[in-house]
């Protein structure tokens, strides 16, 4: 029987994510299955690309918040525009010297909700149904008379993994559904890399995906405080309804909200932070990635970096140290 890292579905979605189609963890591979992978390695860099190298295995518990790399000066760029899933706005980068970062003043998130006492005890009793019903009836904010619809969130109720994106764009306000732009492929096929998908019955492999906010800001804007703040019990009750084993932040404005630190995300990634007693991991939005695809291998490494706190916080019983 075909190893599940040797399946041609995988080898696709990494070829997608401009990773070689043999860019597999070894350490997770027998001998046996090395032996049948290795003559299908290429034998020289193709076209002068680069060739990107497998990583090695380390101990998921030596790489946590204490023993995080500084970022080169090119990472404090990251995650410019929210990252709505929409490829329209999705512009090519400009060869001419990038403005520095203390151009631009930072957005501090928004951790105290400005959600009145009565509406935050209403969405503390509500179920997913009750939830996702009260989602597509709010009208807390300026954005719930200016939407198509409220894209409230897809996947497993259950799921062991939680992602979580920054807000919706164009089209998921058109279809209800987030991620279903180029972006929202994207993140199919990196989620399709580690044997992970937005459809199906089985809680470990199905995710469940949700946004900081659930309505399209208008222009695709980055998301306003008072809108993330009336936002934010619902997501925060998602979170206790799926109670997931992994929260995946993608995106500037979905790390700011689940670790509370205004860093850039080349600051954050690679290391573990904790929301509500739950491991998460902060990485690029796919919409980044559109842009910067050279950082497709440093999301690469986040997801293994995920998948190795995920399996810790499994076998703990708990969450990751």
């Amino acid at each position: 029987m075909t190893h599940p890292l040797l399946d041609p579905n995988r080898r696709a979605a990494l070829q997608a994510l401009g990773l070689p189609a043999a860019f597999v963890r070894r350490s997770l591979l027998s001998e046996a299955e090395v032996a049948a992978l290795l003559p299908r390695l290429p034998g020289e860099r193709p076209g002068g690309s680069q060739q990107l190298q497998a990583r090695p295995a380390t101990p998921a518990a030596q790489r946590t918040e204490q023993a995080t790399p500084h970022p080169s000066a090119q990472e404090k760029t990251d995650g410019r525009a929210h990252g709505a899933e929409h490829a329209e706005r999705a512009a090519p980068p400009s060869s001419a010297s990038a403005p520095t970062v203390a151009m631009r003043p930072p957005v501090a998130p928004v951790r105290a909700p400005l959600a009145s006492p009565a509406r935050l005890q209403q969405i503390a009793t509500l179920d997913q149904a009750e939830l996702a019903a009260f989602t597509h009836d709010c009208r807390a904010c300026k954005l719930g008379g200016l939407r198509h619809q409220a894209v409230f969130g897809v996947g497993h109720p259950q799921a062991q993994v939680m992602v979580v994106g920054e807000a919706p764009g164009a089209e998921e306000d058109r279809q209800g559904e987030p991620f279903v732009g180029a972006a929202g492929k994207l993140l199919d096929n990196m989620l399709r890399a580690v044997g992970l998908s937005r459809s199906g019955d089985d809680p470990a492999r199905t995710v469940f995906i949700a946004n900081v906010i659930k309505c399209r800001p208008p222009g695709n804007r980055n998301p306003e405080a008072d809108e993330i703040a009336q936002c934010e019990p619902i997501l925060e009750r998602q979170i206790t309804l799926v109670r997931p084993r992994l929260l995946l932040a993608l995106g500037r404005f979905a790390a700011q909200q689940l670790t509370g630190s205004t860093e850039p995300i080349g600051r954050l990634r690679q290391r573990l932070f904790h929301h509500q007693g739950i491991p998460v991991v902060v990485s690029y939005h796919p919409a980044y990635l559109l842009r910067t695809p050279l950082d497709k291998a440093k999301a690469w490494a986040d997801l293994c970096f995920a998948q190795d706190q995920l399996a810790l916080a499994l076998q703990t019983g708990g969450t990751a140290a």
